[in-house]
């Protein structure tokens, strides 16, 4: 995969490079045609209108600036396609005929700038594609067994083995970091502008700089595999791809140019002034319309991938604005995913600190996020865990322990009742449960000794993202989770959404999808893309949250977001609109100066046409660069942090 990586990089360089050296050219022949007819110009009041040498340049000029269109046309006429070149380079045949070889050189050298424009729009893109894969270091240096270092192709890293990054440097491969403390700057993957702490244990992401200090990192992917090179796939992917009304323009197009012809025919034999056809011809040219869709397109994928937002296919884009209805998962989208310990309520006559301390020692040895969420807290408050003797997990229920000779069940009251646990001492599960909080029951021998109160917190920018949904005309915000009523109303209630539904499995969030969309909505569905993909296969849009290091997110859903702020969905729908906004300004543009060019035929003459089409093309291009800063306020979001391990940033824990 490294080696595939590599010829990855160096085809896309080979063909970003030929295709620069071949504009390079035609800027070299379109520049020195230009000066050749600014020489003929020059000519006439030394030589006169008429003389040869006048005549000589002006005709040299042409033929440079305007065999390329031709050729160009009849090779594309060969092959079948078109590319509207057909029209501009009849008016340049026709100049020629009537012996017009300065009126021929200008329509050539305004056709070839606009031409040369769109190119150029097309390598920027590229431009930034290939300046994203060369994030990716071409070196790396792997730690061998003795501790030594030993330079090397990054191409040639293997899954398992470790490479040091030192400050400065690019991290070369996806993989865990196994040692050091650092920085990490991930926007390029992300998108999220400020460093990441980076601690053993946590994952690293080819092609981030490394800031502070030395990582050492243990390789899981290379390559293309890598979260970078994903992202790479997906850039390629969604440049090849065309939104609806790219097809429509695509599937008229062969009746424009005979439509143009008859019109310019009809002026012709009315007025039999060649130079009116010639400047229909021109002025009919729809550089600005082929521009219209690319250029807006280009611009808005290159301002989402800026801040951590794949589109894999443009009409995904158009999409993600006409929607109406937003469904949500819960855990892990809405919320953190992970469960924090909020409240203790011990027995009458039992410590909160000894309930804590029999329950984390009993769910040491389960890797359940609730028996995390007990054991950080316990290591926050300096306990020390007694190793279970005997250690059984019942999924879905609870673990059952031997703790200093004693049983010890933790879990469900239902478990515990399951095992004859006696709960005379403790309140109805129903009163705690009312508040939206996991109950977790701690018995020692046969007797229930107290509860855990545990609560998955909401993302602290889900209220925000969710309201300025509602603000902008979505109708519905539905919250859909597998976990009870009264956490999920909790948690609906707290984010202001429209409605929710609880305990569902994956099929049922499919019907759900499926029913709101017969109802005549406009779905996107929002998930981690692990245990959500039905659901997110079912909507007229999937977008993924967190995606960055997942493949299962990455290609579950439409779009994918890097970072879990969920901020980014309101930004994708403004992105959406406005992109929309600005090509059918670009259409509306293209269309007007169409129609009101070949209106005022009899008051433009050719060169004008060419100049005033060269003009419409850069007002086209200029007009969808806008959208390449689109959404800048977004780079200044806060990344995300490293967890810390003190109770009090984690939690409001109550005892009581």
């Amino acid at each position: 995969m490294g080696h595939q990586h590599l010829r990855l990089k160096e085809d896309i360089h080979g063909q970003t490079h030929g295709r620069q050296t071949r504009v390079s050219l035609a800027l070299i022949g379109t520049l020195a045609g230009g000066t050749l007819l600014l020489c003929s110009l020059a000519a006439i009041p030394i030589y006169g209108a008429d003389s040869f040498q006048a005549e000589a340049l002006a005709f040299l000029g042409a033929m440079l600036l305007g065999v390329p269109i031709v050729v160009h046309a009849i090779t594309s006429w060969l092959r079948r396609e078109s590319h509207m070149d057909e029209l501009a380079a009849l008016a340049i045949v026709a100049a020629f005929v009537t012996q017009e070889y300065m009126t021929a050189g200008v329509v050539g050298f305004f056709m070839l700038l606009s031409e040369l424009v769109e190119t150029r729009t097309a390598l920027g893109a590229r431009a930034s594609l290939e300046s994203l894969i060369k994030l990716t270091p071409t070196t790396a240096y792997k730690l061998e067994p003795d501790g030594s270092e030993k330079e090397m192709q990054a191409s040639d890293l293997k899954s398992g083995d470790i490479v040091r990054v030192r400050p400065g440097d690019n991290i070369p491969a996806d993989g865990e970091i196994v040692k050091g403390l650092s920085s990490v700057n991930e926007a390029t993957i992300t998108g999220e502008s400020l460093p990441v702490d980076k601690v053993p244990g946590m994952q690293a992401f080819a092609g981030t700089e490394n800031l502070t200090g030395v990582l050492d990192v243990k390789v899981t992917k290379i390559g293309r595999d890598t979260t970078l090179g994903r992202v790479q796939d997906l850039i390629l992917q969604a440049e090849q791809t065309k939104i609806p009304i790219m097809r429509i323009i695509d599937r008229y197009v062969k009746w424009y140019v005979p439509t143009i012809l008859m019109i310019a025919g009809i002026v012709l034999f009315f007025t039999r002034n060649i130079n009116y056809a010639i400047t229909i011809l021109i002025i009919s040219c729809p550089c600005a319309l082929i521009l219209a869709t690319p250029t807006a397109m280009v611009a808005a994928i290159s301002s989402a991938a800026r801040l951590g937002i794949l589109v894999k296919n443009v009409a995904d884009l158009e999409v993600a604005g006409r929607m109406t209805a937003m469904v949500f998962d819960k855990t892990g989208t809405l919320t953190t995913g992970k469960l924090y310990v909020t409240r203790l309520t011990p027995a009458d006559d039992v410590e909160p600190a000894e309930l804590l301390e029999i329950a984390a020692s009993a769910e040491q040895m389960s890797k359940h996020p609730a028996a995390r969420a007990i054991n950080d807290v316990a290591k926050d408050a300096n306990l020390n865990l007694i190793p279970p003797e005997e250690f059984e997990e019942h999924p879905g229920k609870g673990v059952a322990a031997v703790v200093s000779g004693q049983r010890v069940l933790v879990g469900r009251d239902s478990f515990l009742r399951e095992n004859d646990v006696i709960f005379d001492e403790i309140e109805e599960p129903s009163m705690h449960e009312q508040q939206g909080m996991s109950t977790l029951y701690i018995a020692r021998g046969s007797r229930c000794i107290g509860w855990i109160g545990l609560q998955d917190k909401t993302r602290p920018e889900a209220s925000k993202a969710v309201n300025e949904l509602l603000e902008m005309g979505i109708k519905r915000v539905t919250m859909l989770t597998g976990d009870r009523d009264e956490v999920a109303n909790r948690v609906a209630s707290d984010l202001n959404c429209t409605d929710y539904k609880a305990h569902c499995f994956p099929q049922d969030k499919l019907a759900i999808v499926e029913k709101m969309r017969d109802a005549g909505h406009t779905v996107v569905v929002v998930g981690d893309g692990i245990n959500d993909a039905p659901a997110l296969a079912a909507g007229d849009l999937g977008v993924a949250m967190g995606a960055a290091g997942s493949d299962v997110a990455i290609n579950s859903a439409s779009i994918a977001l890097l970072s879990d702020d969920l901020r980014r969905l309101p930004f994708l729908v403004k992105l959406s609109r406005k992109a929309r906004s600005v090509i059918n300004q670009n259409l509306a543009f293209g269309i007007g100066f169409i129609i009101v060019g070949i209106s005022a035929f009899a008051i433009l003459i050719p060169v004008v046409a060419a100049i005033l089409h060269f003009g419409s093309s850069l007002v086209v291009v200029f007009n969808s660069a806008r959208l390449f800063r689109y959404g800048e306020e977004l780079d200044h979001y806060p990344g995300p942090k490293v967890e810390t391990r003190k109770m009090s940033s984690q939690s409001k824990l109550k005892v009581g």
